[in-house]
């Protein structure tokens, strides 16, 4: 009997005042993993611990986790191993749809165990723009209201470059959209795979009576290509992007689009 008539009493205590069930807790959401391209140069790996250290502090509740695709570890595949069967948003810090997003990232993604979803890459977007410009004044553009530089200003937009027609199209636009901020010509040019080189998109301004060429390095971290292009400039050239405050909001609003396309959380998938 005792047993019996201690049940309601228990049942009662879950029972807040006012005949109101708590609700149950909000479920975790979808770990965010980072993917980076992966570099032999040392502060490729810094910048971007560091961003993901400030993607955590835009969202403390988040996890975040950093993946590379080569070269650094730890590597994509064991960053997901490591998450099992967990829920995971991969947001790429590549700048356009080339063969990494495509293919690469998607393809380890489905071989995990993990439950994923990949967002879109960090470009083409207005908060891209933002830090391209940031970087640019940073190395010694200008304010907008120097009338000589928008006479003999331009600037090449350095990228890695890809063979994919949709990697050139997304650069393309990052271009016209720095090239609306700046009010001056920008050429989007390329490290490799793709044409034009840095050097014949400066030409190219030069002929154009564009004399005062400025290089803006469209790279998430410092590298190889990075550091070529910079070298190629004829004035000024600017640093990678990096863990700038903007880049941490732009892979977040990335992590979002994503989440959201799912149509519910993934945590319950």
């Amino acid at each position: 009997m005792n047993s019996i008539s201690g049940r309601p009493a228990d049942r009662l205590r879950l029972v807040p005042p006012g005949g109101r069930r708590r609700p149950a807790p909000a479920p975790a959401p979808p770990a965010l993993v980072l993917v980076a391209h992966g570099s032999r140069d040392p502060g490729a790996l810094r910048t971007v611990r560091a961003l993901r250290d400030r993607v955590q502090e835009q969202r403390p509740g988040l996890p975040v986790h950093l993946g590379h695709i080569e070269l650094n570890e730890p590597l994509l595949p064991d960053t997901l191993a490591a998450l099992g069967a967990a829920p995971a948003i991969l947001v790429p810090l590549l700048l356009g749809r080339g063969h990494h997003v495509k293919r690469d990232i998607p393809e380890t993604a489905a071989a995990s165990p993990a439950r994923t979803r990949v967002a879109a890459p960090l470009g083409p977007h207005p908060l891209l723009v933002d830090v391209l410009h940031t970087r640019l004044l940073e190395a010694g553009w200008p304010p907008a209201e120097d009338s000589a530089v928008r006479r003999a200003g331009g600037v090449v937009l350095a990228a890695a470059g890809s063979r994919d027609p949709d990697s050139a199209a997304d650069t393309r636009r990052t271009a016209r959209l720095l090239a609306e901020r700046l009010g001056v010509p920008v050429v989007p040019a390329y490290a490799s795979a793709a044409s034009p080189t840095v050097g014949t998109a400066v030409r190219a301004l030069a002929a154009r009576g564009r004399d005062r060429v400025a290089v803006a390095s469209c790279f998430t971290a410092p590298g190889r290509f990075a550091a070529q292009c910079a070298q190629e400039a004829p004035w000024i050239a600017a640093e990678p992007l990096g863990a700038h405050e903007a880049m941490a909001r732009l892979v977040l609003h990335r992590y979002d689009q994503a989440r959201a396309r799912t149509g519910a959380d993934l945590a319950s998938a």
